[in-house]
């Protein structure tokens, strides 16, 4: 499994809370890449619900990610 930022943005409007089931039906119905349904048929799922592309993809980036900060150089 593999997320990139343009794979993760298929999922920004998507009905969060959701369960891995929802979000499949989401991203099949929304016309989602195949790559982002298989992303997601990988998740091992034990009836989770997810709140956020960060509970499925950890390293997901935050804002603060991409903001330069000129104190710390």
């Amino acid at each position: 499994m593999y997320w990139s930022l343009e794979l993760a943005s298929h999922l920004e409007d998507a009905p969060w809370p959701a369960t891995k089931e929802e979000l499949i039906d989401y991203a099949v119905r929304t016309g989602s890449p195949a790559e982002v349904v298989e992303n997601l048929r990988e998740i091992e799922d034990e009836g989770d619900i997810y709140d956020s592309i960060e509970d499925i993809w950890p390293d997901y980036p935050t804002k603060e990610d991409f903001f330069f900060n000129d104190e710390e150089y």
